[in-house]
């Protein structure tokens, strides 16, 4: 089975992506750790893509969708795999089902991730990370109670400018404008399903399961 994943930034996505690939041996394509990956590794497309990011510009869709291929082609995508965070435009989507096409199997499912902006707004800018050792907590969530190291009295705590609530919902503000578009372009195809976000990580998984009309493997169940 191959599924994209979408949604906001801090829906959930990473964590569910890799609940679902672990129960269904699926492989986790994200497109974050493609670039971590081609740039750490100095492949000829992290090179590329290294040339646009120093210079301030944004990698071009070719580096990025010759990424998700090569990606595509390794042997432990062959049971299938969850995509996270590529395609983020319609071209993306085609040029994705281009590959799949080329692979000889297809895209089965696009899964969309909906919370509620202040939702998101609460559960990121919540968060809060100790200087001295970089340990996170949150307002709501995981409040500061002791330090895990013992060093400090929570004197250190800070939260990053792209955590703020007004960044957050400027990011929001991106996201739904490019991704409008694609959320669109699936459920005309007849691929989208909507799935809430909110609520426990067990929930949301199995929202997620029965979504996908899959069943856990009795192996994979935790009970």
């Amino acid at each position: 089975m191959n599924i994209v994943f979408l949604g906001p930034p801090g829906s959930g996505k990473g964590t569910q992506a890799d609940i679902l690939c672990e129960q269904l041996g699926l492989a986790h394509v994200a497109s974050g750790d493609l670039f971590r990956y081609n740039l750490n590794n100095d492949t000829e497309l992290g090179k590329k893509a290294r040339a646009y990011m120093e210079r301030g510009d944004l990698v071009p869709d070719d580096i990025t969708i010759a990424m998700v291929k090569d990606r595509l082609q390794q042997p432990d995508t062959a049971q299938g795999v969850i995509l996270d965070g590529f395609p983020r435009t319609p071209p993306q989507a085609e040029a994705l089902e281009a590959i799949f096409a080329e692979l000889g199997t297809s895209l089965d499912k696009v899964v969309y991730l909906n919370v509620p902006d202040e939702e998101i707004v609460l559960r990121l800018s919540g968060r809060l990370i100790c200087r001295k050792c970089q340990a996170t907590f949150h307002k709501v969530y995981n409040p500061f109670t002791t330090c895990p190291h013992g060093e400090c009295n929570g004197e250190y705590l800070y939260q990053r400018e792209d955590d703020k609530p007004e960044t957050v919902r400027a990011r929001l503000k991106v996201y739904h404008e490019q991704t409008s578009p694609l959320v669109d372009y699936y459920r005309q195809k007849g691929m989208l399903v909507e799935v809430s976000g909110v609520g426990s990580i067990a929930d949301i998984t199995a929202a997620l399961l029965e979504a996908l009309g899959v069943e856990t493997p009795p192996e994979k169940r935790s009970d």
